[in-house]
């Protein structure tokens, strides 16, 4: 007989037996020994606990705060007061809300292009010689204590705003928003410059670590296009770190928002709202936790914590935002891991 009539009449091979769906989860998950099961309890068991513990402080601070709020004899929302001692009680959060709010639009606004076109510099133009050095001074700079950053702002940055606060009041003043009454420049643009100062390391850092990772392949295809360096960046650079930048600008408003120290040390509050941003300002959420904590009795710091409170949603908010725009973009997938 014919050696392929053969071949061809052989009965096929036996069919392999299918995992069930419960193996097949645990293969997937990587649970299948012993040490991937101890891991996979350890991962899962510190997810649960940093939920349990925003839940702890989620709960204290709305306790605290309900107990101060159930006092107040203004409306904790609109009020532009800040008295917590006396028979009658009154604070708001308003004026504090429009100054963290306000500082820190300020300090984005500076900071992310900055911080954007540094990444990209270190990454696509800057010579080998000086990309470490730069890397260096830069990671030096988000190791900086804050209250270093407030007694540099207090004792150098301030006194030198007077020449850009004439500036712009002579230039912009007739907006309103410009105008200056030649006070100390003790105000919510120098706050803003500070701030964007303290957030520029974090941004940059991790905006040049995404940038690091663009596919070679897809900057070569470009080149090889006849692309420019510059559309090399804007084409194929920036569409693949925009998830990456999204991510490093709200780790920098986070400490923007959350900033004391270097706020406190450098602007003047007055607790009122102010259409200029060259005026002494109202403050922060921080800030005026900071500078009333230590002095107030039990009823101011409940106050105080309903503040903190108000701060933290505030900060929930936008990284759940943040995390909404990265998720809805299909351009932004590869930050959905």
């Amino acid at each position: 007989m014919d050696i392929s009539t053969k071949t061809h009449d052989a009965p096929p091979p036996p069919p392999q037996p299918r995992p069930a769906p419960a193996e097949q989860k645990r293969a997937a998950r990587g649970a299948t020994r012993p040490g991937d099961r101890i891991f996979l309890g350890l991962t899962r068991g510190s997810g649960i606990l940093l939920l349990v513990i925003m839940a702890a402080i989620a709960v204290f601070l709305s306790y605290r705060a309900s107990l101060a709020i159930s006092k107040d004899n203004g409306n904790f929302l609109t009020t532009f007061e800040w008295v917590t001692a006396g028979l009658e009680p009154r604070f708001g959060i308003a004026v504090l809300a429009v100054g963290t709010v306000v500082s820190s639009i300020i300090a984005m606004a500076i900071a992310v292009p900055i911080a954007v076109a540094i990444a990209l510099f270190l990454t696509h133009y800057a010579p080998r010689r000086l990309r470490g050095p730069i890397a260096y001074v830069i990671d030096l700079l988000a190791a900086v204590p804050s209250i270093v950053y407030g007694l540099w702002g207090a004792l150098i940055l301030v006194p030198h705003m007077n020449g850009l606060f004439g500036w712009l009041d002579d230039y912009l003043g007739w907006t309103g928003i410009f105008a200056w009454d030649e006070g100390a420049p003790r105000a919510m643009l120098t706050v803003g410059i500070l701030l964007a100062i303290m957030i520029l390391p974090i941004i940059t850092n991790v905006s040049r670590e995404v940038f690091r990772q663009v596919p070679q392949m897809h900057e070569e295809a470009a080149l090889a296009l006849g692309a420019t360096r510059w559309e090399v960046v804007r084409m194929a650079v920036l569409p693949f770190g925009r998830s990456g930048v999204i991510s490093a600008s709200m780790l920098g408003l986070g400490r923007a928002l959350g900033e004391t120290m270097a706020v406190a040390t450098v602007l003047s509050p007055d607790f009122d709202l102010h259409a200029s941003l060259l005026n002494p300002g109202g403050g922060t959420f921080a800030q005026n936790i900071a500078a009333k904590f230590s002095e107030a009795d039990e009823f101011g710091r409940d106050a105080l914590i309903a503040s903190g409170l108000v701060l933290f949603v505030i900060t929930l908010l936008v990284n759940g935002a943040a995390r909404l725009i990265i998720a809805r973009r299909k351009e932004y997938s590869g930050a959905n891991a």
